[in-house]
């Protein structure tokens, strides 16, 4: 246990039995605990394996690399259609957690084994993504927005993507597009200040 991250477990959450079960599953699989985007995350040598975190009607283990598992189980869920490496397993109850432990240790142990072997996932490439046909109007009309859009670094051009193309009428994609033009032409990505 890493005393840096009790303040996680000790807050009064919803949550906080599952947490505290999830932790012991884990802990016993001899990861390192540590705090990664302020949730509890376990790590094999500096690897990032599972995290811990809660949401309104469940709480989950994620693993990063969990797209690589086999999940005889059939319970690894992806949390949206853009999401490619990470996969979740849910619970909205403690003894939903007791009944799997042994399940769990066995999808913490296949993941430990995932990184030591090295196994990557083939992440799709940026020009993959999906490019509303109103940022794509905007791009051919206007080189600078172009040239400025390219010069972003992938992870932000595909923020945009996503961004852009996740709203359903064209109408909300318009008014996205025009929103951030100043903020592409600045250099900046989707969250930037």
């Amino acid at each position: 246990m890493n005393p840096k991250v009790d303040w996680f477990f000790e807050k009064d959450t919803k949550w906080q039995k599952e947490f505290n079960k999830l932790r012991t599953i884990i802990l016993d699989c001899g990861l390192q605990e540590t705090l990664k985007w302020g949730h509890p995350c376990y790590t094999f040598k500096s690897n990032n394996i599972v995290l811990i975190h809660g949401f309104k009607n469940y709480c989950a283990l994620l693993f990063h690399k969990g797209v690589l598992l086999k999940d005889p189980e059939h319970i690894l869920i992806q949390q949206t259609k853009n999401v490619q490496a990470a996969r979740q397993i849910r619970f909205t109850d403690l003894e939903e957690i007791v009944e799997l432990e042994a399940s769990l240790k066995a999808y913490i142990f296949e993941a430990i084994e995932v990184e030591k072997a090295g196994l990557e996932v083939d992440l799709k490439e940026t020009k993959d993504f999906e490019v509303a046909e109103e940022f794509q109007a905007k791009l051919d009309e206007n080189p600078k927005l172009k040239r400025a859009f390219e010069s972003l670094t992938p992870g932000r051009q595909r923020g945009y993507l996503l961004h852009f193309s996740g709203a359903k009428r064209s109408e909300t994609r318009t008014r996205r597009v025009e929103k951030y033009i100043p903020h592409i032409l600045n250099g900046k990505g989707l969250n930037d200040q």
